[in-house]
């Protein structure tokens, strides 16, 4: 019997969720599982045609900000494309309006997901962000069969601070695919596609931009970095509504000309391991922080703050962790020892120690078809004690 989930995500462009989403999808037993995706927006997105090219449908719900609206459309999906045995969702506290539309149309697997600790970005809002974010968590506990939480942080920013009470809350790591960071790399073809010189200083940034990956702090540090060493380059791979300020900000400090916006790409792995010398990431929150996990993988050092997760730290010697309420020239000293440096442990050994670690996406599909599959018998058992129940009643 195939377990059919409907996953629910803003929309399938390339970031760390819908990423991990697709390593799934592509490595996840799909006689056995079904996978389509209900998204917030009817625009076409990065993924579409491979999910389609894998047997999964793209179903957009629009009007997320008018909750009956909304509410009309999610129930026209369900009667439309369903049933559904498991709503999986993945839109932080929206999860739990999605759960609570689920609950009441009697899905019987309903799974919220934390992918973020939202805490540092929520502080100071409004009251009636507030009150959201509680109906939300309210909803969230009543409703969901089953929370899935991508770190500690993650966990209790949505289930609590004693999540780990309740047996319903669970722990699942992100998986990557290490296969493209296997492949040969030549770093003098990959610099000259991007026009970098051959003896450019690279330092790398993937990330969408949003207030969260915090790209203003970062062309702060790498403004000082390349009045110091001439030869600096900054690539920054990602789009999002922040980028036409983020390239403003770079003309203020003069930096234009160093500075490359590479855009969204697929071969992410690639350009890390042929471009960028050092992995910079000076996020305000982070649920774990996927691609710091790519970025060690592809043997990079990584600059990072301190508000990431310690599960993130796999290969320990490339790591350093700031507190981002230290002066920018610790962080500039941070990203300088690494120029001409070689790193303390090379690609290949980085990787498999990445390969061993719970961030492979072996590992985590394993443990993600587990679940499905646990939550699936209960159920199934569950019905079939209500069935002979009802006939016995019958009789």
């Amino acid at each position: 019997m195939t377990i059919r989930i409907l996953h629910v995500v803003g929309g399938m462009n390339r970031a760390g969720v819908e990423t991990w989403l697709m390593h799934i999808l592509c490595h996840i037993d799909r006689q056995q599982f079904q996978m389509d995706f209900l998204t917030h927006s009817s625009e076409a997105c990065a993924y579409d045609e491979e999910i389609l090219s894998l047997g999964g449908q793209i179903i957009p719900c629009l009007a997320p900000s008018q909750p009956w609206l909304y509410a009309l459309n999610f129930q026209r999906i369900l009667r439309e494309y369903g049933p559904y045995d498991i709503i999986h969702s993945h839109v932080h506290h929206f999860n739990g309006y999605v759960l609570y539309l689920a609950k009441q149309a009697g899905v019987p697997i309903r799974i919220a997901h934390s992918h973020l600790d939202s805490s540092a970005l929520e502080a100071n809002r409004y009251w009636s962000r507030y009150l959201y974010r509680s109906v939300m968590k309210f909803l969230i506990a009543r409703c969901a069969t089953i929370g899935i939480a991508c770190s500690k942080i993650a966990g209790a920013d949505l289930f609590g601070v004693n999540w780990k009470t309740d047996p319903r809350w669970q722990h699942l790591y992100y998986g990557i695919n290490l296969i493209p960071f296997e492949k040969p790399v030549d770093p003098m073809q990959v610099r000259s596609e991007l026009n970098l010189p051959a003896d450019a200083f690279v330092v790398g940034h993937v990330g969408r931009f949003d207030i969260q990956k915090n790209h203003e702090f970062l062309l702060k540090i790498f403004a000082d970095v390349v009045r110091l060493v001439p030869q600096a380059y900054l690539l920054l791979l990602g789009e999002g509504v922040l980028q036409p300020k983020i390239k403003q900000q770079a003309i203020a400090l003069g930096i234009a000309n160093r500075v490359i916006f590479a855009g969204s790409r697929s071969d992410v792995p690639r350009l890390m391991r042929g471009a960028m010398d050092v992995f910079l990431f000076p996020s305000l929150c982070e649920g774990l922080g996927l691609v710091l996990i790519e970025a060690q993988a592809a043997g990079l050092p990584c600059i990072f703050s301190n508000v990431i997760p310690e599960e993130a730290d796999v290969v320990k010697p490339l790591l350093k962790r700031l507190s981002l309420s230290q002066p920018i020239s610790n962080w500039v000293d941070a990203v300088l020892s690494w120029q001409n440096q070689i790193p303390k442990i090379q690609q290949n050994e980085a990787l498999k120690i990445v390969e061993v670690s719970p961030f492979n996406i072996e590992a985590s599909v394993k443990r993600l078809e587990q679940i499905y599959r646990t939550e699936f018998s209960k159920n199934k058992t569950f019905y079939e004690l209500q069935n002979v129940l009802s006939q016995d009643l019958c009789k």
